[in-house]
């Protein structure tokens, strides 16, 4: 087993975060760990006392990277969404190609990218940066895993939009049609990416793409809400623009994560979503979680009624 820490990128994100639980994993683990980040902080903090190594950089600057990856050999990459992403990845990879002995390098991306080409793109300007960053990785030669998941749980419409609408109407108001989907908690993301991370051999230059246990329709996934919550819960079918300028023009998100989950819920009425694997199970040894498992283990977020609902991350 290497004793070199393993770098993970993007960790100070908030509680549920794939970074800060690959962190947390890890180290649960007893594995040498050392935490990028943007900034000392609560979160860094938290990090520390996991007792992983906390380094504070940018990824977009090339110093920051080769000096937290200075004595490692393994590396996790991931960052939010943003419009520098490309850059950063290209980075990573530069400077882990520095390393003679350098291990593997596990890269997050989404499983849209499955079905993108030079020729068909989506309208996402994230999601081609996903593309356009496994191939820059693919062409540098460094040991590579590509991780692709599907939408999280835990993000936009499934926990603080969906536990808004709940809590105050009993519905989880969405312009998803009769489309089906297969959202993933970020826990099994951080599972499945972890354990790559503590024995990557077996591993290298394979394409994972994760999903939740069931791939279903709104109306199922609804009543997995009430059947954890123990109420009705109704699924209501918003016009696509009614979505748009009641729930998503008023989040204040950012332009570049706007046009990104505007993408994301427009493939979502097109059925792209309705994917359905079992990787999380076969490199863990344990299935995904079920939506009615993920809700039923966060009850502080679908009891109360003051969702803050632009500020997920």
């Amino acid at each position: 087993m290497s004793q070199s820490p393993i770098l993970v990128t993007g960790a100070a994100g908030n509680v549920g975060a794939v970074g800060r639980t690959i962190v947390e994993l890890l180290r649960e683990q007893d594995l040498p760990v050392r935490a990028l980040v943007r900034r000392h902080d609560e979160r860094s903090e938290a990090l520390h006392k996991t007792g992983a190594e906390i380094v504070v950089g940018d990824l977009t600057h090339g110093d920051d990277v080769v000096r937290a990856l200075e004595g490692c050999r393994r590396m996790y990459f991931g960052m939010s969404v943003s419009a520098p992403y490309l850059e950063a990845t290209v980075i990573a990879a530069a400077a882990a190609r520095e390393i003679a002995d350098f291990e593997i390098l596990v890269n997050i991306s989404q499983m849209t990218v499955s079905q993108m080409n030079l020729r068909e793109m989506t309208d996402s300007p994230q999601q081609r940066q996903h593309w356009l960053g496994e191939q820059a990785l693919n062409w540098s030669g460094v040991p590579v895993v590509h991780v692709r998941s599907t939408v999280f749980l835990e993000h936009f419409f499934f926990s603080p939009w969906a536990a808004a609408s709940i809590a105050e109407n009993g519905t989880i108001r969405l312009p998803f049609g009769s489309a089906h989907t297969s959202p993933i908690a970020v826990h099994d993301v951080a599972r499945v990416i972890a354990t790559i991370l503590a024995a990557p051999a077996a591993h290298i230059g394979k394409v994972y793409e994760l999903t939740g246990p069931r791939s279903q329709d709104m109306t199922a996934i609804a009543q997995e809400y009430a059947d954890a919550l123990g109420r009705p819960v109704k699924y209501v079918d918003l016009p696509f623009d009614q979505w748009r300028d009641s729930t998503l023009s008023t989040s204040g998100l950012p332009p570049h994560v706007f046009e990104h989950i505007l993408t994301m819920a427009q493939l979502h009425a097109d059925n792209r979503y309705d994917r359905l694997t079992e990787d999380v199970a076969t490199i863990t040894g344990k299935p995904a979680m079920t939506i009615r498992e993920f809700v039923a283990s966060h009850p502080d977020l679908f009891k109360k009624s003051e969702h803050a609902i632009g500020k997920a991350t």
